[in-house]
């Protein structure tokens, strides 16, 4: 996103819980599904009510999802564009939306996908989009996107520090502290278990996800 000489940065303004997970999708598929990608209508909303690699669970329907992909075209972070044969089809302007590289991207749609996480969770999770070597290089990362003033901490620092994107609304902003004492609380209450063996469970589960989605939205391209 540039800038005229002497104006203020742009910022992406708060988004509606259909839109980030729109957003959301439209990102991951370009990444995780690039054959299938940009997606039909079909396509995205089955994106966004999948069972795996989405908190909350949603239920969107056409309605929802054409909703949600007026109010990003309105914003200029999506585009519609004409498929193979008659079918329209969709894909993201998130980078120069959000004005990031693909690791910030990574990062931003895992955290617009799952809501807040820690830096292990989001490095785990965002590696499926792009490669991030290590805890380092996920930190260097969560810097650049807390300097662009796209993400936020949301718990104390030190070790299990939860950061959270700010394209929250003002009415669902005010409620995101209890949202994270509320999963503290269940992370707590969970058997321990070693963090690395989870971390590479995660990553597997999360790969074999990602393969059925691909195969899910094959299927429906060739039924319509």
């Amino acid at each position: 996103m540039s800038e005229e000489p002497g104006e203020e940065p742009k910022r992406p303004v708060p988004l509606s819980p259909n839109a980030r997970r729109v957003l959301g999708v439209l990102v991951e598929k370009a990444k995780t599904t690039p054959d299938n990608y940009p997606l039909t209508l079909a396509s995205l909303i089955s994106g966004c009510n999948q069972k795996s690699n989405r908190d909350p669970k949603m239920d969107l329907d056409d309605e929802d999802a054409l909703l949600a992909l007026d109010e990003l075209r309105g914003l200029g972070a999506s585009l519609e564009v004409q498929g193979s044969g008659r079918a329209t089809k969709y894909r993201h302007a998130a980078y120069e939306w959000l004005g990031v590289e693909s690791a910030g991207a990574a990062v931003m749609t895992e955290l617009m996908l799952r809501g807040p996480q820690t830096i292990g969770e989001i490095r785990t999770r965002a590696s499926r989009m792009y490669a991030i070597s290590d805890l380092d290089a996920a930190k260097a990362v969560i810097k650049e996107l807390l300097d662009k003033d796209l993400v936020q901490a949301v718990s104390p620092p030190g070790r299990g520090q939860v950061f959270a994107h700010k394209l929250y609304p003002p009415d669902e902003q005010q409620y995101l502290q209890a949202k994270v004492e509320k999963r503290a609380a269940v992370s707590t209450a969970a058997p321990k278990k070693s963090q690395t063996k989870v971390d590479q469970l995660l990553a597997r589960l999360e790969t074999v996800s990602d393969r059925i989605d691909q195969l899910e939205n094959r299927i429906k391209e060739l039924e319509s």
